[in-house]
């Protein structure tokens, strides 16, 4: 999951996500809780300077050529192989398609949408990554729920932009009556031709880092399995988001996405539950998180509801 690629060729909280008949099999790497990942930003793996020598080079010393590294054939905006084929490759017994598709996300840095990698890159990539026991007859399969996942991502961070882009005070506007109500009101509270259109900059998967959130969950599920059990996400996301305030600046917003599978529908098809929201990277991100959570409990528990309806 979240395999945007760059380069084009020749270019209720968890949330419930619907269902989708295509089922990923146990060699996709979005299911793969040991996969490893590449830092961000990555460290910094050189030789520190002893403490002894002059970290001052003389005017005759020849530079240095720079050292070719993993990081540096890396996309800086996923921190994906840049260059990876649609070739076949040899190991390769049936004929993927190549053909990739556009996606509903707005790029921050060009113009555009970003793209989905193709069957054929997808499969060339989980051979890079050592997945040498992937199905080749899935892998179709694999990026259909792929694509369905990042699409349900992006609409929920569509969702929290038409919230709280144009500030707290509006953001309250927005939150005060609760989620239901949002929902009944959300042209007149949020006209979303009034909103720019968020976009996204980059993103980072980190399926071994596990966010605060996740883990009071899994802690929680430990102390109270009746209520709160539940298997802990198999994957996590962290999006950069342009998103333009009312005075028109842009400013990035990073969201934190944890991806859940919750039991299948009894027709056999796949449930995931996607958690979608701001990282609290400081205290307005805070602030929007609470006003959320706590305009729609509020709402609810406070009998503001019924009494609509009774004046209605």
């Amino acid at each position: 999951m979240g395999w945007f690629w760059a380069d084009s060729s020749p270019l209720k909280a968890p949330h419930a996500i619907p269902s989708s008949s295509a089922t990923p099999p146990p060699g996709c790497p979005m299911h793969n809780a040991s996969s490893q990942t590449t830092p961000f930003p990555p460290r910094n793996t050189s030789q520190p300077t002893s403490s002894g020598s002059c970290p001052v080079r003389a005017p005759n010393e020849p530079m240095s050529s720079p050292k070719s590294s993993s990081i540096s054939k890396l996309n800086p905006l996923n921190y994906m192989p840049s260059n990876l084929s649609q070739s076949r490759d040899q190991r390769q017994s049936i004929h993927l398609p190549t053909e990739r598709e556009t996606s509903s996300i707005p790029r921050g840095d060009t113009s555009g949408n970003w793209e989905y990698p193709s069957p054929q890159q997808m499969y060339n990539a989980m051979l890079r990554k050592g997945y040498d026991d992937t199905p080749e007859d899935a892998v179709e399969s694999m990026v259909a729920v792929h694509n369905f996942l990042n699409e349900g991502a992006w609409a929920e961070i569509v969702d929290w932009e038409r919230r709280f882009s144009r500030g707290l005070g509006y953001g309250w506007q927005a939150c005060r009556r609760g989620e239901e109500g949002f929902l009944e009101n959300a042209d007149s509270v949020s006209n979303p031709r009034d909103i720019a259109a968020p976009k996204l900059l980059r993103f980072q998967g980190r399926p071994n880092e596990m966010t605060p959130k996740a883990r009071v969950l899994e802690f929680m599920g430990r102390m109270y399995p009746a209520k709160f059990g539940c298997e802990p996400p198999f994957d996590r996301h962290d999006w950069y988001v342009q998103r333009r305030t009312a005075d028109g600046q842009t400013k990035e917003v990073r969201y934190v996405i944890d991806y859940y599978s919750a039991p299948p529908e009894p027709t056999g098809e796949p449930v995931f539950y996607l958690d979608v929201r701001p990282a609290v990277d400081g205290p307005t991100a805070a602030v929007e998180r609470m006003m959320r959570w706590g305009g729609d409990v509020w709402f609810r528990a406070s009998g503001a509801r019924a009494r609509e309806m009774a004046t209605a």
